[in-house]
C-alpha cells in the first residue's frame, strides 16, 4: 500500500529474503509516437551497487574478487520534458543525469531506508530532485524566454523491502498486487488541484483544459517534490509511465496487462502497443519491474 512517510522501523524479515539481482525483472521502452516529430522522454532503469575498484595488486587473480558488493537500491526514473522545443528533451535529459550523478556520489544513506531514520533518506531524495530542479533552472536561464526548459520527473528506489516515489509533474508510478492497481503518485496538475478543491469533478479531469497543465515541474517556476512509499514483496509489479501511455490506455487496462504478465519486456510493448494503436498523440514512455516468477 502507498502511505505517507514516517518513522515506522521494519525489518527485512517480515517481508522475506532480499531478492538477488538475477531474480529481478526489469525493463524500459520509449517511443516518439505517431504525431510529435521528437521524442522528449528520457528514462533510466538502473541498480545500485558499492564497487571495489582495484587500482594495484600483487594477487594473480585479482578478477575473483568481490569487485560488486550487493544491491543497495533499484531506481528508475522517468522525464517528460514540457513544451515543443528542443528545450523538453534536454531538460529531461539533464533532470535524469543530475538524478543520478547525485545518487551514486551523495545518497549515502540508504541503511536508513524503512528504519526508524527513514526521514534521513526521504530528504536526501528531495535534496536530490531540488537539485536536478536547480540544473534545468541555471541551464534554461541562459535561454530566450520562448525556449524555457521543464521537464516532469517520477523516480522510484526501491531499497528493500521499501519502495520510495518522488513525483514532480504528471508522469505516474503504479504498484500492482494481487488483482489491484494502485496509483502512487498525484499528478500536479491544474486540473488535479480543482479536484482536491473540490472544486472539479473526477470524471471531468479528462475533459478539462487544465488536464495538462502542469503545477509543479522540474525547471518551472515551482517544483514541489511529493513522496510516497511502498511495502514491497515478491507479488508486487511496479510500473512507471510518461502521460503519453495513460491518454489512451486506463487503469483497469494497465491492471488487466499486468494480471496477465509473463515478463516486463512483453508487458511493456503490449502497453505501447496498445497507446500507438489508439492514436499515440504524445511520447509514450513505459517501464516495469518486478521479481521474476521462480516456480
Amino acid at each position: 500500500m502507498a502511505e505517507t512517510p514516517g518513522n515506522t522501523a521494519t525489518t527485512s524479515a517480515e517481508f522475506g529474503a532480499r531478492p538477488r539481482d538475477d531474480e529481478l525483472d526489469l525493463f524500459g521502452i520509449t517511443h516518439v509516437g505517431k504525431v510529435r516529430i521528437e521524442n522528449q522522454d528520457h528514462f533510466l532503469v538502473a541498480t545500485v551497487h558499492p564497487e571495489l575498484i582495484i587500482h594495484e595488486t600483487s594477487l594473480p587473480t585479482p578478477q575473483s574478487l568481490p569487485i560488486h558488493g550487493t544491491r543497495l537500491a533499484t531506481v528508475m526514473l522517468v522525464a517528460d520534458g514540457v513544451g515543443g522545443s528542443t528545450g523538453g528533451r534536454e531538460a529531461s535529459q539533464l533532470a535524469i543525469e543530475t538524478i543520478m550523478r547525485y545518487v551514486s556520489s551523495s545518497l549515502r544513506c540508504y541503511h536508513a531506508a524503512g528504519s526508524s531514520e527513514a526521514e534521513e533518506f526521504i530528504d536526501a531524495l528531495r535534496e536530490a530532485t531540488l537539485e536536478a530542479h536547480a540544473a534545468v533552472r541555471a541551464e534554461s536561464a541562459q535561454r530566450p524566454e520562448a525556449h524555457r526548459m521543464a521537464t516532469t520527473l517520477t523516480l522510484f528506489i526501491a531499497v528493500w523491502p521499501w519502495a520510495y516515489v518522488v513525483q514532480v509533474g504528471d508522469s505516474r508510478c503504479y504498484h500492482y498486487r494481487d488483482g489491484e492497481l494502485k496509483q502512487l503518485t498525484r499528478d500536479q496538475t491544474i486540473a488535479q488541484d480543482l479536484v482536491d478543491q473540490g472544486v472539479l469533478a473526477p470524471e471531468r479531469v479528462a475533459k478539462s483544459p487544465f488536464s495538462n497543465v502542469l503545477a509543479s515541474a522540474i525547471g518551472a517556476d515551482a517544483a514541489l517534490p511529493e513522496v510516497s512509499r511502498a511495502k514491497i514483496d515478491e507479488r508486487g509489479i511496479f510500473l512507471l509511465c510518461s502521460d503519453g501511455l495513460t491518454k489512451h490506455v486506463k487503469d483497469d487496462e494497465i491492471a488487466a496487462e499486468l494480471k496477465s504478465l509473463t515478463s516486463s519486456e512483453q508487458s511493456c510493448r503490449r502497453l505501447l502497443e496498445l497507446a500507438l494503436e489508439r492514436g499515440g498523440t504524445d511520447n509514450i514512455t513505459v517501464l516495469i519491474a518486478r521479481v521474476k516468477n521462480l516456480d
